[in-house]
């Protein structure tokens, strides 16, 4: 007859087996609670999955097979039925029959795609108080490729005579910030805000460098295409290549990976394998998901596009067609675009340019996380960025 452990040492037993696994979970639980807790923008279910990609080992593949499974499902398909309007989110309709003024300054409306245009499409609307007789803000919609009749790029062109542009640290981005400043918009500079929008890639997935006022949060890297703002009010897209801190006549800047169009044409290096990260690394190893862009116009104004379902292809194909001559890519995914334009009749009135359901309006009111640009009605002095 087989020999009986007895009660107490088999207990013992899976005390010892289970003593790791409840180490584990301590750990887990101490450690998801420290995450969860501390400040943050981020809703509840991004900042878990920020956790399990920075604190749980092997959560950056966990978190990948995840969303690749899920956002392979979501993945825009070729085809399909066509528009019949275009989103009115951040856009009054009443605008839609406005055309520019002669003399302003007004870019030319976006050519349209498609044969049959829909209704706005297009045609720049402004949204700001003018400036000098123009328009300091404009914002517009249209439908980028045809073979995708259901996305939508959305656009803003800012003039750089009518509005100055500032550069924001958030909470944690860029990680070491020489001045970490408001993280939102300064209150007493809310009374001449047009608009804001994201910022770039982080600075530990492309040492992406930036400065304010003379000041460096990261080093500057040589090769990054860098968006540069100078005292003088100017704004220019630039290869960097100057060392790790800006000159004298720079009030900001902010890099994010090569150029995307220099000189008009798009960088011959730029690829859409889902295998390669080098243009940002899209969730669940998707390359067509939010992207988002900015370029400088023949005149030396700024164009910001936010677009899902794109490549850095795409991306680079929509700043071409809508007339920039350098450009660079912005923070991708679906959790970082935001662009938004404020009104003050009589208070503050933010509003969503495109649609984005993990950020209220009112993002850059309140802290944020990540870095940002905000766009002022100009100042009669040189610019700086202001932190109060």
């Amino acid at each position: 007859m087989p020999s009986q452990v007895p009660v107490a040492k088999r207990r013992r037993r899976r005390r010892l087996i289970a003593a790791p696994f409840v180490v584990l979970l301590l750990l887990a639980i101490v450690s998801y609670t420290s995450w969860i807790l501390r400040p943050t923008s981020l809703p509840w279910s991004v900042n878990s999955v920020e956790w399990v990609r920075h604190d749980v080992p092997f959560g950056n593949w966990l978190a990948d097979e995840t969303e690749q499974g899920y956002y392979s499902w979501k993945a825009p398909k070729k085809g399909g039925p066509q528009r019949k309007t275009l989103p009115a989110l951040g856009l009054n309709s009443a605008r839609l029959s406005l055309t520019a003024p002669p003399g302003v300054g007004w870019p030319p409306s976006i050519q349209p795609v498609f044969p049959q245009p829909l209704p706005g499409e297009g045609v720049w609307n402004p949204t700001g108080p003018p400036v000098d007789g123009g328009p300091p803000v404009l914002v517009t919609t249209y439908r980028p490729e045809v073979d995708y009749p259901r996305l939508v790029a959305y656009l803003a062109w800012f003039d750089h005579t009518r509005s100055n542009l500032a550069y924001y640290p958030g909470r944690y981005e860029p990680p070491h910030a020489a001045v970490r400043g408001p993280m939102m918009v300064p209150p007493s500079q809310r009374g001449r805000l047009l608009a804001t929008f994201n910022a770039g890639f982080t600075y530990v997935d492309g040492h992406n460098g930036s400065t304010d006022n003379g000041r460096v949060n990261e080093p500057l890297k040589d090769g990054n295409a860098t968006l540069v703002g100078y005292s003088d009010g100017r704004v220019d897209i630039v290869d960097w290549s100057d060392g790790p801190n800006a000159g004298p006549d720079v009030a900001w800047t902010r890099q994010s990976l090569a150029p995307i169009i220099w000189n008009g044409a798009l960088n011959p290096a730029l690829n859409d394998h889902p295998n390669s990260p080098q243009w940002g690394y899209g969730l669940g190893g998707r390359t067509r998901v939010w992207r988002t862009g900015v370029g400088i116009d023949a005149r030396g104004n700024l164009m910001y596009v936010a677009a899902d379902g794109q490549s850095v292809i795409t991306l680079a194909k929509i700043l071409q067609h809508v007339g920039a001559v350098r450009a660079m890519e912005l923070d991708i995914n679906p959790e970082w675009h935001t662009l938004i334009t404020y009104t003050h009749d009589p208070g503050l009135l933010p509003t969503m340019v495109e649609p984005n359901p993990m950020h209220s309006a009112n993002r850059y009111l309140v802290r944020d996380d990540r870095d940002f640009f905000a766009v002022y009605l100009p100042l009669p002095a040189p610019v700086a960025v202001p932190f109060s």
